[in-house]
């Protein structure tokens, strides 16, 4: 069998690769893996389960409660909450575990399975592959008063508002500032408003009426044209988009300039590193960040930490050094004073709370980095396994390389949520990196076509 878990989590076609009965399945393995691991000490187990808006999500859900309760663990249903709000009350509540429901920035037929342990931490790949291998296994089913019970806590959300709020301290007023927030119609719609509302902002939001079926619609990180518009519009300071769980932001300045996640990256770290709180000097990327972030982290002093791609191996190289600070160009930031995972919402506030302490715009804050043209396609329709290993695509990268030493680079990546190969190809101008990028990705399509 295919391993089931991928970068993120179990995900696929919500009742089709994704099923009631294989998301029962995985939450009564993931119940009985991390009691074995010694996580649950010996009391009654409590988990947390939330979701974002998609229709399919309630039905999942069912299937996920239901899963739990049989394998005798407690499940507290919090409702339609960012990724980031339920790793944040995994810990606040002192839950055992926590289970998020959705497929992040994918389209509306998709939804995904996540479990957080005690803490609010993802799980590392050992404690997956157990999972996964439970699901063959038979287990002793508890009666009577040993099910799990089951309740409601719709309130909780307020205490991640507050929680994102405590995190600017007593100076972070956002007084004067006028934000365009853009939801995704997905599960910051009421946090996101509710969190700068807080802060004195003026407030404009696009995209926050989900109704289960238009999350990531033309909307949000993936769509940023709707917000550049909202923007200039409005006439606002600064804007901001999350993806359908809100676990990762990027940003448009009052020009309507689109603001990535490398760019917010730098903004975070110059910043941390003024207030004495970069730990190590050090800031944590993946290798699809652009060069010109790591150029600018030189030119000031700043160690880039390098990872593969994801949020998690992020996450890793920041636990297991202590770094403060991490993320991808994708948007999804890391903040570990103040979050176990990336969170959409909390890095927008850092934001525009830097703005307003600086006096700054954000083109200005922005300007610290200047990104080299960078051109991805994603190549669909091929077997994405043999990316690294088929001879003629290798040998087309290294040529590709050597004519952008010392200028760009290329990066070849199967995405690990989609069937798709990434080719990713900077250079210094746009049409050289298109050039290439074009002709790799012509190769991956003859090569590897399924």
């Amino acid at each position: 069998m295919a391993r089931l878990f991928g970068t993120d989590g179990v995900r696929g076609k919500a009742n089709v690769d994704l099923t009631a009965e294989l998301a029962l399945e995985l939450s009564v393995a993931a119940a009985h893996v991390l009691g074995e691991s010694g996580l649950f000490e010996g009391h009654r187990p409590v988990a947390l389960v939330a979701r974002d808006p998609r229709a399919s999500g309630e039905f999942l859900e069912a299937a996920v409660v239901a899963g739990l309760a049989s394998a005798g663990v407690d499940a507290v249903r919090v409702g339609v909450v960012p990724t980031p709000a339920a790793a944040f009350l995994v810990n606040a509540m002192d839950a055992d575990l926590g289970v998020m429901l959705s497929a992040s920035h994918n389209p509306m037929p998709d939804n995904g399975i996540k479990f957080f342990a005690r803490g609010g931490v993802k799980l590392d790949d050992t404690l997956e592959e157990m999972i996964e291998a439970q699901l063959v296994h038979d287990w002793e089913r508890p009666v009577g008063a040993s099910v799990g019970r089951v309740r409601d806590d719709v309130a909780a959300v307020e205490a991640y508002v507050a929680h994102l709020v405590g995190s600017l301290g007593t100076g972070g007023s956002l007084s004067g500032l006028k934000v365009v927030l853009d939801c995704a119609n997905g599960a910051a719609f009421m946090t996101a408003p509710a969190a700068f509302g807080a802060q004195g902002a003026e407030v404009v939001t696009i995209n926050a009426s989900p109704t289960g079926l238009n999350i990531n619609e033309n909307a949000g990180s993936t769509h940023m044209e709707g917000l550049q518009a909202a923007v200039r519009h409005y006439g606002a300071d600064v804007g901001f988009a999350f993806d359908g769980d809100a676990d990762r932001c990027l940003a448009v300045d009052a020009d309507g300039a689109l603001v990535d996640g490398d760019q917010i990256l730098a903004i975070l770290a110059l910043a941390l590193k003024a207030a004495g709180g970069l730990h190590s000097n050090t800031v944590v990327a993946t290798v699809m960040s652009n060069l010109g972030f790591f150029h600018a982290m030189e030119a000031h002093g700043i160690r880039v930490d390098q990872t593969k791609v994801g949020d998690r191996y992020v996450l890793e190289s920041m636990n297991a050094n202590g770094f403060a600070l991490g993320g991808e160009q994708s948007g999804h930031v890391i903040m570990s004073e103040f979050a176990t995972t990336g969170d959409g919402v909390l890095t927008a506030l850092h934001v525009a709370a830097q703005m307003v302490a600086s006096g700054r715009s954000l083109a200005d804050l922005a300007g610290v980095m200047k990104r080299l043209p960078q051109v991805m396609i994603n190549v669909s329709g091929v077997n994405k396994a043999r990316a690294g290993i088929d001879p003629v695509v290798q040998s087309a990268v290294t040529a590709a390389s050597r004519e952008l030493a010392g200028t760009g680079r290329v990066l070849l990546r199967p995405s690990g949520t989609e069937p798709l190969v990434r080719v990713m190809v900077e250079a210094a101008t746009a049409e050289q990196a298109a050039r290439a990028a074009e002709r790799l990705a012509a190769v991956v399509k003859d090569r590897l076509s399924l």
